[in-house]
């Protein structure tokens, strides 16, 4: 329907403008009846609708509506799969509609600094490309069936310790090119409706109130035409924060917000253009989700739970097969331990809680799959709501075991190790998980290790079992998927989204992770993940990118389509991959730049590109790749903007971002030549490495050695000779002259360098 919303402003009072600016209750926005201005719900996600019942407690914590729960983020991440992400996202928009919710909040793209953060479980990545990458097809399926989504939590949001107040402080290169770039390119591709800004500070600012994120980054720089909604609770200064680009407060002031709004509108402090701003761009989303709210909507929740198994096949993740202990037989007597098998860990806490409209039995699914076949025997091992070791159920693990062929077992973290709201304080699983796998293996050289869990752990366990699936949290259909791959119905073909260091000091963020006091400094810059542990050269349990199948692949005939390009042209990549296996499969095939001489710091790589490709036993395919200038830039801070450095660039194709197998060359000119401006103090080296200045550089060091004498003095030990010219200033070339090279002279160098530098 076609509205002037000019003309609706224009007749609401202040009262009305400012009272749209937050809610009406705990989710939903006001309404202006009068006008026409209806309603939206706004409701938690992202891996699942958590919409509360009416009449129950106003979180709608303990009892939602039942909502198909999909595997979250974390998992889902591993599946590398943009087109089932969307699907995915598809499915949740028809829960939407059918529940009457307008906006979904969610997807949440916050990166994983430590894996420690309590609500690492729902975010996708350590890496900003793949989390962009997936959060924008997330957010194409939700808003393809006429439901909004809220990106969050905008930014720098990376634990739950003092989130609420904590002030992040990094610098502006690890700022857009980690913590930004995530928002990014999901903002950019898909225009999610809504923008959720998160609780905390950043350099000094709250997210809440940061004109430079809000205005200035989100909406001038990415073109985002949506709204920026609150955290629950973030706000800290309403007027700065509407004024800064923060539209929706939520969840309701009571009045409160609305009031300041209205004060500092009649008293000068806050322009009424500012607040009419916001509420164009508030009435744009809310009847554009009035306007494609399908009537009597409804779903297929068995349709949904399949599409949840697909989901939780497509991202688990097989790290261990010694001796190809799987695909599993089903003749025989198996092994099933570890209450997790009956009571699984399947989704994350707080904010995230589904309540799943079905949920598999992982013990029984594996009873149907073995079937007459075999026979499967069942210990509990530990119990669920403790650490404490029993060694009864350990002796009963290890009885049944004994006696069968194979066991698996199921282990992880409990959600009362991982949470919003907290973070966890070591990466360890309990220890009667961990005493249990051992004690298992002791009995057992055929084991197998199912994880259940939002986030990395250390393996003390894992030279002693043979194989282990990382199931992560699987959603409501995880114990379908978890048999199906087992037993071989399905092959595993998920990939780590996140490196799994050995241990936790192993990561880069360890010795400043969460802070002191109110105050966080990410000092470990831009060598989150992978970029660290390559750049440390310290081995990971597993590293980013990584994931095993049942068949093999191999990697052919990289090409490029150009040796040499401007960064205004596009590079065409292509390489073949194989199924050199007997069964079908799917293999990521990953792609990543290295800046091959840099005068910045840069990581020795960085994930740019992906596929998951299908193929047959034999079957061979081309995987093509585009790059553009984004590929190979970083971000320059004087510049303001994303800057290439002319030189050569390795194109590399990796099967993980350790194992890489096939690398490509390409030159890259940059349209955009930053000249230095020297003065007295730059080196001799800075001058050296400027093309325009270093030949008038050897002929005036020529002459001054010629003058000096000092390469004489210095002769038997020229190694040393050059690198002390290498880092002395201008200036000292006046002192060590001995009156042979003057002020004056020096003053004229500097400024003909200069005028060569700029021709």
């Amino acid at each position: 329907m076609e509205r002037d919303i000019q003309e609706l402003i224009s007749q609401m009072t202040l009262e009305e403008k400012a009272g749209l600016c937050s809610g009406l209750d705990f989710w939903h926005t006001k309404a202006v009846e009068r006008l026409g201005i209806p309603s939206i719900l706004l409701t938690d996600g992202p891996h699942g609708l958590r919409k509360q019942k009416e009449g129950t407690d106003h979180l709608g914590l303990m009892d939602s509506v039942p909502a198909t729960c999909f595997p979250s983020g974390a998992g889902l991440a591993c599946s590398w799969d943009r087109g089932l992400i969307e699907r995915v996202g598809a499915a949740l928009g028809e829960e939407c509609q059918a529940e009457d919710v307008a906006i979904l909040l969610g997807p949440a793209v916050n990166m994983k600094r430590s894996p420690l953060c309590g609500r690492n479980f729902e975010y996708f990545s350590e890496d900003p490309y793949l989390s962009s990458e997936m959060a924008a097809h997330h957010i194409k399926g939700v808003q393809s069936q006429g439901v909004g989504t809220s990106l969050k939590h905008f930014a720098v949001n990376n634990q739950e310790h003092r989130r609420m107040t904590i002030d992040a402080i990094l610098d502006e290169r690890t700022l857009r090119e980690i913590y930004l770039a995530s928002f990014e390119g999901a903002v950019k591709q898909s225009q999610p409706w809504t923008v959720m800004c998160s609780y905390n500070q950043v350099n000094g600012t709250f997210a809440s109130e940061n004109e430079y994120f809000l205005t200035d980054i989100l909406k001038n720089e990415w073109g985002h035409g949506g709204f920026v909604v609150s955290d629950w609770g973030a706000v800290n200064d309403r007027v700065k924060g509407l004024a800064a680009g923060l539209e929706l407060e939520m969840p309701s002031s009571s009045g409160v917000g609305d009031q300041k709004i209205i004060d500092a509108v009649q008293s000068g402090k806050l322009s009424e253009e500012s607040l009419n701003k916001a509420v164009e761009r508030l009435l744009a989303v809310i009847f554009k989700a009035s306007d494609q709210k399908k009537p009597n909507a409804s779903y297929d929740p068995d349709v949904h739970h399949q599409l949840a198994k697909i989901a939780a096949i497509e991202s688990m993740v097989l790290l261990k097969n010694e001796d190809q202990i799987l695909p599993l037989k089903k003749e025989g007597t198996i092994a099933v331990i570890g209450a997790f098998a009956k009571f699984p860990r399947y989704q994350g806490g707080g904010s995230s809680h589904i309540n799943p409209t079905q949920l598999d039995d992982i013990a029984e699914e594996i009873s149907k799959v073995i079937g007459s076949s075999g026979e499967m025997v069942y210990a509990d091992g530990y119990i669920l709501d403790s650490d404490n070791i029993d060694e009864q159920l350990i002796q009963e693990a290890k009885d049944a075991a004994a006696r069968s062929q194979t066991a698996i077992i199921f282990a992880g973290l409990p959600e009362r190790y991982e949470s919003e709201g907290y973070d966890r304080e070591h990466m360890r699983i309990p220890e009667n998980h961990s005493k249990l796998i051992e004690a298992v293996a002791e009995v057992q050289s055929n084991s197998v290790v199912v994880l259940c869990n939002g986030s990395a752990i250390e393996m003390p366990w894992i030279d002693k079992v043979k194989g282990v699936l990382e199931g992560y949290l699987g959603g409501q259909a995880l114990g379908g998927a978890i048999a199906d791959l087992l037993f071989g119905a399905a092959n595993p073909c998920g990939k780590l989204a996140e490196t799994y260091p050995q241990q936790l000091s192993h990561n880069p963020s360890y010795l400043n992770f969460p802070g002191e006091g109110n105050r966080v400094e990410y000092k470990e810059g831009l060598f989150v993940g992978y970029r660290y542990y390559d750049a440390a050269h310290i081995e990971p349990l597993f590293p980013f990118g990584y994931g095993l199948s049942y068949t093999t692949f191999e990697y052919t005939s990289l090409s490029i389509d150009k040796k040499e390009m401007s960064d205004r042209e596009t590079l065409l990549v292509t390489v073949n991959v194989k199924n050199t296996g007997t069964i079908a499969g799917k293999e990521i095939v990953q792609l990543y730049v290295r800046d091959v001489k840099s005068s910045v710091i840069r990581p020795e790589k960085e994930l740019k590109g992906f596929e998951k490709v299908e193929l047959q036993p034999g079957e061979e395919k081309i995987v093509t790749f585009q790059l553009n200038k984004r590929a190979f830039a970083y971000y320059n801070t004087d510049l303001k903007d994303w800057h290439i450095e002319s030189g050569d660039f390795e194109i590399q194709i990796g099967k993980s971002s350790k194992e890489i197998v096939l690398t490509e060359k390409v030159y890259v000119h940059s349209s955009i030549v930053i000249r230095n401006t020297f003065t007295r103090n730059s080196t001799i080296g800075d001058l050296m490495e400027e093309p325009a200045a270093s030949a008038a550089v050897q002929q005036m060091l020529l002459q001054f050695h010629e003058k000096s004498g000092l390469m004489d003095t210095l002769k038997d030990n020229p190694e040393m000779a050059m690198a002390m010219m290498k880092y002395m200033p201008l200036r000292a070339l006046v002192t060590f002259s001995q009156g042979i090279f003057t002020e004056d002279m020096l003053d004229t160098m500097i400024e003909q360098l200069n005028a060569l530098s700029t021709d």
